[in-house]
């Protein structure tokens, strides 16, 4: 009888571990809530106040004092009191616990002590935000998310673009409609030209014209020439059709004013241009100058252009997403202008910290260290804002150069024409596409 017990003990056990191995696979949101969260939370309710003591996130309270006649009573010894903490609450991708601050503690004492609740808790990693005053919330990530992430569902919309994944589990969407420009920065081989294939390959559907601008020789965006209004390969060319588009966009201008509006989003659809998005590959490439007049005189130009359209182009159907191995003030101060009008950024592995800094850096610090400590193997992660200002971790779904020429190909006969454009490639000088 003890032998059956056993045997079934066993096979029970063998039973359960079986059940939680195909759902770690196929269903880690189950086995998170199932196994891990109870696990974790438990861990943290534990280790809490160690941590706490050993990371200066405690304070000590001063013993009380009583006076009895002439006889001065004192109390216990300092004792250190850890900050109280609310019970974790689960989310689908880990924890998160809030925690009661107290009189004279700040969130940079929590942000410090990050990575020793990383390894107190055994997760992946531990974000430190604060959503109000004398209040922190720290969320605990069990695994990391972006290692494999998955391709979520988001609604398709004009100007509207899935890229691919968030660290929260999320989809991560670039609405040129909701921030109308973007800066993009990486180094070589960190993927930010597969994000822009996939940038091109989302848009390439869309009643959107796409301009392509690669001083590369247009090694990068001539792929994708099919679904292209414009592809400038040089500086030259690149000057006549930001030139062009700045003509087009004060047409914009006199049409909305004409017809009472304050975009071309509040026009009927008969008469709204359609929308243009410009997209740069190294915008170092249109800054340098090797010294002469003519070059400077080219790089100014584009300098002015480029700025002019971030500006102005939003409500007029404009947009710009720029993309550089390297963005530094070393470019010239026309870069730094530009900058403060591209909302959107995005910051893959970079080889210097000046570029992250650029990048981020007049967003938020955190988000520099953290674009700063992306690794080489991590090719597809950065570092992207959000709508709501804030920042995360993001992984693009890896879209390959096959894939984005065929889809380009694909959608060939949706490439609008756009006769500002043609007129000034037609112009003697300008022989882009």
């Amino acid at each position: 009888m003890g032998a059956i017990l056993v045997a079934f003990a066993l096979a029970v056990l063998a039973w359960v571990f079986v059940v939680a191995d195909l759902l770690r696979r196929h269903r880690p949101a189950w086995h998170w809530y199932v196994t891990g969260y109870p696990l974790t939370a438990w861990r943290v309710l534990l280790t809490w106040r160690k941590v706490a003591m050993l990371n200066d996130l405690a304070v000590s309270r001063r013993p009380p004092r009583g006076l009895v006649g002439d006889l001065i009573v004192k109390g216990d010894p300092l004792r250190p009191v850890a900050p109280r903490i609310s019970f974790p609450r689960a989310t689908p991708m880990g924890l998160s616990v809030a925690v009661r601050l107290h009189a004279g503690q700040t969130p940079a004492t929590f942000m410090k002590a990050a990575e020793a609740l990383v390894h107190a808790w055994k997760v992946h990693a531990v974000r430190v935000t604060s959503p109000e005053r004398g209040l922190v919330l720290l969320t605990a990530t069990a695994s990391d998310p972006l290692a494999r992430p998955g391709l979520a569902s988001a609604p398709a919309a004009l100007l509207s673009a899935l890229i691919g994944a968030l660290e929260s589990g999320g989809a991560w969407v670039m609405d040129l409609r909701l921030v109308p420009h973007w800066l993009i920065a990486g180094a070589t081989r960190s993927g930010k030209s597969t994000l822009l294939a996939r940038l091109i390959t989302q848009l390439a559907p869309q009643d959107v014209a796409l301009v392509g601008i690669d001083c590369k020789g247009g090694m990068e965006l001539g792929l994708f020439a099919g679904r292209l209004s414009a592809l400038t390969t040089c500086r030259r060319e690149a000057v006549a059709v930001l030139a062009a588009l700045v003509v087009d966009m004060q047409d914009r201008m006199r049409d909305c004013r004409a017809a009472g509006v304050r975009s071309i989003w509040e026009l009927p659809d008969k008469l709204r241009p359609v929308p243009v998005v410009v997209i740069v590959d190294e915008l170092a490439e249109l800054y340098l100058s090797d010294g002469s007049r003519e070059s400077k005189a080219e790089a100014d130009q584009c300098s002015t252009l480029l700025l002019r359209l971030a500006q102005l182009g939003a409500a007029l159907g404009m947009h710009l997403v720029v993309a550089g191995q390297r963005v530094g003030s070393d470019l010239g101060p026309g870069v730094t202008a530009l900058r403060a009008q591209l909302g959107g950024r995005i910051c893959h592995r970079v080889n210097d910290p000046g570029t992250a800094e650029m990048t981020l850096g007049d967003l938020n610090k955190d988000a520099v260290a953290v674009a700063q400590s992306i690794t080489a193997e991590e090719q597809g992660v950065a570092v992207c804002t959000g709508p709501d200002g804030g920042w995360s971790r993001a992984r693009s779904h890896l879209t390959t150069t096959e894939e984005a020429m065929a889809t380009a190909r694909k959608h060939a006969a949706l490439t609008p024409l756009l006769p500002a454009i043609d007129r000034a490639l037609a112009a003697p000088g300008g022989d882009a596409k």
